[in-house]
């Protein structure tokens, strides 16, 4: 009946009258239910419009644009509010073929123990309950690994699983700081917490680092100065700095946030990537509940392996629970259980063993080839491990002129600033040496990129460095 009468209308002109109910009743042997249906559903449609005690009539519909949809208005109705993903989106993008990737984030697949998770993820399938609803928290065994990890006093209960660490960092932000509060980070910072915290409706603040990590007594300045409750950072092998906490700084910063009566989000996501000793986490040297720690295995195991652990206690706890259950309810009990598979493995060693003896020398060939081919460029610090190199260009150089002619030389570098929540001090790039596949892909990265800042330096009329 509606595919009739909508053909009526098609045949119809704007404000005619269609034939009463009565009518098409009679016409077509129908039910008055079946005609109001079929009127209804025009109507749902835009196609009629029905007049009390005069009719229905075909509705007037504006004239379809040869060319897109305009949808302009959409602009109003969203308001002013933005949610900005450049900098993330940049730092996710695969590079084109024949470019070289010195920016990212994740393992190269050469790098990534793919075989070791499929044989993980083939165990958890034959779990007989692994398509089953899991515990809202996330698998008790998970929750004690993560626990362990962390070390301290931590619990299983003190633990929620989440959907990898960038949403981690979301509902940690939504749910300690209110829209419109400021938040303290370090700078430079992650630019994915930036974005989160934007997109949270909070007020980046900053706050200045050395080659040891953040300031304490700049922290403690800016907690007086902006009133804000929360300060995210990186305490272990930082992005994009590489700097460390000492043990002594990272007692301090808690005195600071006790003190302040603030949170502290700890982001551990780069504790897997040294060799090397470091200091505990902080949530390990809390006993106030001032810590809400992050540790993620998407960065050292693969993109989609979309498992953390959320170790928070008192009520912020329950509040960031409830932030996820909300939000997405659980994480998918079979990446659940392929991580636990993993994690409780062999494999989980011997990748961490082969990974970092990888890293070392990566590290060390990208730290080589930037000194003696752009001599120009000063490096922060050589990290003790981590994935990242932060550079120093020369103040005369202009950063986004150097990343552009970087791109058009075939390689990809991460501009300076996307790191930070303000004006950035000057010219800067972070070079990543995970992204590549092998060290000769590396050194042909340096290679072009010494190529940009000696073309760029050559524009700008300044003396060029040898290459």
């Amino acid at each position: 009946m509606a595919a009739i009468l909508r053909e009526e209308t098609e045949r119809l002109r704007p404000g005619d009258r269609l034939p009463s109910s009565r009518e098409i009743i009679r016409l077509h042997g129908v039910s008055p239910v079946t005609v109001s249906r079929a009127l209804g559903r025009l109507a749902a449609e835009g196609r009629v419009v029905t007049r009390p005690g005069s009719g229905t009539y075909v509705a007037h519909r504006p004239a379809r644009a040869d060319g897109p949809a305009d949808f302009s208005w959409q602009t109003v109705a969203l308001g002013d509010r933005v949610v900005d993903d450049t900098g993330v989106s940049g730092l996710l993008t695969p590079p084109p073929d024949g470019v070289v990737p010195l920016t990212g984030g994740y393992l190269n697949p050469a790098l990534r123990p793919s075989k070791a998770l499929n044989a993980a993820a083939t165990r958890a399938l034959r779990r007989p309950d692994v398509w089953a609803l899991p515990p809202l928290t996330g698998l008790t065994e998970l929750r004690g690994w993560f626990a362990r990890e962390a070390g301290g006093d931590i619990t299983p209960s003190d633990v929620l699983v989440v959907s990898g660490g960038q949403s981690a960092l979301t509902h940690a932000l939504r749910a300690l700081a209110a829209p419109g509060t400021p938040v303290l980070v370090e700078t430079p910072a992650y630019p994915g917490a930036l974005a989160a915290a934007r997109a949270a409706g909070l007020r980046a603040t900053a706050v200045p680092m050395d080659r040891d990590g953040v300031r304490p007594e700049l922290l403690a300045e800016a907690f007086a100065v902006t009133g804000a409750r929360v300060f995210l950072c990186q305490p272990t092998l930082h992005n994009p700095t590489g700097a460390t906490l000492t043990r002594e700084r990272r007692e301090q910063v808690l005195a600071v946030a006790r003190a302040a009566g603030a949170f502290v989000i700890e982001d551990d996501y780069a504790r897997y990537f040294t060799s090397a000793p470091v200091p505990p986490p902080l949530v390990a040297l809390d006993a106030h509940g001032t810590v809400v720690h992050v540790n993620s295995l998407s960065k050292v195991l693969a993109p989609s392996m979309r498992v953390a652990g959320v170790i928070a206690r008192g009520p912020a706890a329950h509040r960031i629970r409830a932030s996820r259950l909300v939000d997405s309810f659980f994480v998918a009990r079979p990446l659940q259980e392929t991580a636990l598979e993993f994690v409780s493995s062999g494999a989980w060693p011997r990748h961490l063993s082969a990974l970092g003896t990888e890293l070392t020398a990566r590290r060390n060939a990208l730290a080589a080839a930037v000194t003696a081919r752009v001599p120009a460029a000063d490096i922060h610090l050589v990290p003790r491990g981590g994935l990242h190199l932060w550079v120093r260009l020369p103040q005369d150089l202009d950063e986004e002129t150097v990343v552009e002619e970087a791109r058009r030389q075939g390689v990809l570098v991460s501009p300076g600033r996307i790191y930070y929540p303000a004006e950035p001090p000057g010219p800067r790039i972070r070079l990543t040496h995970v992204a590549a596949a092998h060290l000769p892909e590396l050194a042909e990265g340096v290679r072009r990129l010494a190529l940009a800042v000696e073309r760029v330096n050559s524009t700008a009329g300044a003396p060029s460095n040898p290459v």
